[in-house]
């Protein structure tokens, strides 16, 4: 097997995302993370070449190369000294647990802060090595990087992380993180509302998405938030419609991603404050931490057992596979191959889009050639039982191998006029109907110019196609 193509997914859970079974029926699974980066971000005192400039109260601020930011540093240094308290207090108050996104050379930096996490009960899972931008990093040094996070990490805390989130991430991150072997989960997507398995390699890695938007990170970004209540309002809003969706029978997860520096302020502070308090209204909320996700997907939702990936194929296997999904026309699925073919085409709508294209892309005679290449219904084909194994099934569902003598002779006559008249034979998707509904459109359609009946016909043939993929994947 190959790569995708185009390896983006843009297909995902689908319209029907799997009911997530959280624990006591809960409705939305509500998950805090608090990023803990104070005294791990840029700075030339940790050996960068530049000051911090992401992520704080100082508005438009650009690195210093080669100085410190005193204001910057300073307000790095609130969350850690009276931010990261206050969201203490807050959330043990409130019995919730939370996950820490923590970075390694901050935890080191800050034990009094980490012995409390512990002592709360909450999961510290790893934010890398460094609060630093990772885009340009080579990948030898971001997998070296990712290898010192963990020790360093485990030095500090006792523990080895079992969640990673790096945040500035690269191209190679998630990749990198799920080859190292040791993660429960990978966080670093936007890309659901429901946990899910990413396939690298040999690895099933549970990724776990996180969020941007419902993320304190907005008070330092414009568009953004200005005050705790819009900060709150937003939360709601989004808290209310996942609820209400988790009724109707799809149950999801939110996130809330908060800063010690930002949300640690007391303004901020109040949003986190009133929304906590909206969602403790309801019995149907589950608040855990995010290595409970994990355990509870891998428990609930373990991988599917891997299959053959139509994107994935290389041309012959692909060809072999699906060369006679339009009948005796393996030309469909040779330029189908070449279209931009990535996981979205891995289902039967999505590799259906992509013979159809390659059908419809094709001269009027090579489309008529399909038509001429399928078999009479019920005719002397079905009788030599000469047909394709999958003509055969479909012309068995509907009855058509047991007629009467007089519904024989009744199709062979419809049979004769129509190839007659419209130069191929009559097409119909006979899984769709019953031997009664085939005869009443046979009969209405035999009338019809032949224009009409060859776009009938070609939206048949590519029915066909659809159904029988349906069987194959």
């Amino acid at each position: 097997m190959q790569p995708p193509r185009y390896p983006r997914d843009m297909t995902g859970h689908g319209p029907n995302p799997p009911d997530p079974a959280w624990p006591g029926g809960a409705r939305v699974a509500v998950q805090f993370v608090i990023n803990y980066e104070e005294g791990g971000e840029n700075n030339i005192l940790h050996g960068d070449p530049a000051s911090e400039a992401f992520l704080s109260d100082i508005a438009g601020a650009q690195p210093w190369p080669g100085q410190r930011h005193w204001n910057m540093e300073s307000i790095y240094e609130y969350g850690a000294r009276a931010g990261f308290w206050r969201l203490h207090r807050l959330f043990t108050g409130a019995g919730i647990p939370v996950t820490v996104y923590g970075v390694a050379t901050a935890l080191a930096r800050s034990p009094l802060q980490v012995e409390a996490m512990q002592n709360a009960g909450w999961e510290i899972a790893s934010h890398g090595l460094k609060w630093v931008e990772h885009r340009d990093m080579p990948e030898d040094e971001e997998r070296a990087a990712i290898t010192d996070a963990i020790r360093l990490h485990t030095e500090v805390t006792g523990t080895r992380p079992r969640g990673w989130y790096t945040g500035r991430c690269s191209m190679n991150t998630l990749r990198l993180v799920a080859e190292e072997g040791g993660f429960d989960y990978v966080s670093d997507t936007y890309d659901d509302d429901l946990p899910y398995w990413r396939a690298v390699g040999a690895r099933d890695q549970l990724v776990i998405p996180y969020t941007l938007e419902a993320n304190d990170m907005r008070f330092a970004t414009a568009p953004g938030y200005v005050t705790g209540d819009q900060f709150f309002t937003y939360l709601r809003d989004a808290f209310d419609v996942l609820r209400a969706e988790g009724h109707e029978g799809r149950p999801a997860m939110m996130t809330v991603g908060l800063h010690c520096r930002l949300a640690g302020r007391p303004g901020k502070l109040a949003g986190v404050q009133r929304f906590i308090d909206h969602i403790r209204q309801f019995d149907d909320v589950w608040c855990p931490r995010r290595i409970d996700i994990a355990r509870h997907w891998a428990a609930h939702h373990p991988p599917a057992p891997r299959a053959a990936r139509p994107s994935a194929m290389d041309r012959d296997t692909f060809v072999a596979r699906f060369g006679g999904v339009f009948e005796h026309s393996p030309w469909v699925a040779e330029r189908a191959y070449e279209l931009e073919l990535g996981p979205a085409h891995d289902s039967a709508a999505g590799l259906h889009n992509a013979l159809a294209r390659a059908f419809r892309a094709a001269s009027q005679d090579a489309r008529r050639a399909v038509l001429r290449a399928h078999p009479d219904l019920a005719g002397k084909l079905a009788s030599a039982k000469r047909l394709t194994a999958e003509s055969t099934g479909e012309q068995t569902s509907a009855g058509l191998d047991a007629l009467t003598d007089a519904e024989r002779a009744r199709f062979t006559e419809l049979n004769t006029a129509y190839t007659a008249r419209h130069g191929f034979p009559f097409i119909i998707a006979v899984r769709d109907h019953d031997k009664a509904s085939i005869l009443a459109a046979f009969e209405r359609r035999l009338a019809n110019d032949t224009a009409t009946e060859f776009a009938e016909a070609c939206t048949q043939v590519e029915r066909i196609a659809r159904l029988r993929l349906e069987e194959m994947l």
